[in-house]
């Protein structure tokens, strides 16, 4: 299967594109830095499937800005200590998010583990793959509060050996959808009817990553109940993935999600381009 296949477009882009727009609104109020330009709301700020999907094709924006700066391929790292420095200088603290977010227990996951979907479509850890120098989650979350319940959110910045690796990160994310749209999590949590859509620099207005892709669908779990809306968001610079999972809860809006969503990857993305992007001029 080649990464533009258009059957997997076809079938799955016309129903994940309803977080798109919502998410090409959010990242609208979000200015160039990755800082947010507007306000979260409902307190601050991983996959919901769509009635009738149907075959869409891509939008380019021709007056678009590209915000995408050429890679410096001197400034990759080599190395899995150079990967780690640099994965520090990315990933982002609960300070990205804005008020009401704080970090969850345990915050912080293995930095030597990755996580693998199994045959079954059950989620498992193993050893690092060949072409990952460096990986780390964090988790936070919004405490049940002003009458909604407790709001999830994870952060994920990958660090690849090269670019042609990290982007069949995220081919291998839309085929796992595909081939999973059902996947549990852990014991007592799972999620359900999950859709992909992937998004090529220039393509459905995405202005600002190499390669984006995202999932919808819900969230369910025995601490937390469901089913509650799922987002993913991912986006992609040079050898660098980053990436946003937000789960929903009882009385939390779900634009309130998205643009919690979009917020923290945004940030991220804004400081991998930082780190390895040409300077202009």
């Amino acid at each position: 299967m080649t990464r533009r296949h258009v059957a997997l477009r076809a079938c799955y882009g016309a129903a994940a594109g309803l977080f798109l727009v919502a998410a090409t609104a959010a990242m609208a109020g979000c200015t160039a830095d990755g800082t947010d330009g507007g306000t979260a709301g409902n307190g601050a700020t991983s996959r919901a499937p769509a009635a009738s999907p149907a075959p869409s094709t891509s939008t380019t924006a021709p007056s678009a800005v590209s915000l995408v700066p050429e890679l410096d391929e001197s400034k990759q790292p080599k190395t899995p200590a150079e990967a780690r420095e640099l994965l520090a200088r990315i990933l982002i603290t609960e300070d990205a998010f804005g008020p009401g977010v704080v970090r969850s227990t345990p915050f912080e996951s293995s930095s030597v583990r990755w996580p693998v979907l199994d045959e079954g479509c059950v989620w498992q850890t193993a050893g690092l793959p060949q072409d990952v120098l460096a990986t780390n989650t964090r988790y936070f979350q919004i405490p049940a509060a002003d009458g909604h319940g407790r709001v999830r959110l994870n952060a994920t910045v990958t660090i690849h050996r090269n670019r042609a690796e990290s982007g069949w990160e995220t081919a291998r994310a839309m085929e796992e959808v595909l081939r999973c749209p059902d996947q549990k999590l852990r014991e007592g949590e799972q999620l359900v009817g999950l859709l992909g859509n992937a998004m090529y620099q220039g393509e459905q207005l995405n202005n600002w990553s190499e390669d984006a892709f995202n999932e919808i669908g819900t969230y369910v779990s025995e601490q937390d109940g469901g089913p509650h809306r799922y987002f993913w968001y991912q986006a992609q610079f040079g050898p660098v993935t980053v990436a946003i999972a937000g789960k929903g809860a009882e009385g939390f809006k779900d634009e309130n999600l998205t643009q919690l969503v979009v917020q923290g990857n945004s940030r991220m993305i804004a400081q991998a381009k930082q780190a390895l992007g040409k300077a202009a001029g």
